[in-house]
């Protein structure tokens, strides 16, 4: 079953972590990251650039509009998403629970209800 590792966190201003503190901190991702791969759950990850550099597509009585920046401004910004291929519930949060961005931020774990599989839309199960 494919569960979606949503990735939340504060988004510090520029110069606020220090290089030592960004390091340290891609180190574990990319620990982490390796975790999953070795042990074959690993669907994909995605972590995104600040949220001020999001441009944001809506459809509103037939007209797109294009704006700079994100839908919402929240305290807490979208950082990524990793989607993982276990057996249960509990696996996801598992590896939930080893997230590194746990420390300072929040991963929501959501199920996948359809999932696109080699071009073709397929239902979890």
């Amino acid at each position: 079953m494919r569960y979606t590792l949503v990735i939340s966190a504060p988004e510090p201003a520029q110069g606020q972590v220090s290089q030592e503190a960004m390091a340290e901190m891609q180190g574990l991702m990319g620990d982490y990251a390796a975790a999953l791969h070795a042990a074959g759950v690993l669907v994909a990850a995605e972590m995104l650039r600040p949220a001020d550099t999001t441009t944001t597509v809506t459809r509103r009585h037939g007209k797109v509009e294009i704006q700079d920046g994100p839908f919402a401004d929240t305290k807490e910004a979208l950082a990524g998403v990793f989607v993982l291929d276990v057996p249960d519930l509990d696996a996801a949060l598992a590896w939930a629970e080893r997230h590194p961005v746990t420390s300072y931020g929040t991963v929501e774990v959501r199920p996948s209800a359809v999932s696109v599989v080699d071009g073709t839309w397929v239902p979890a199960g």
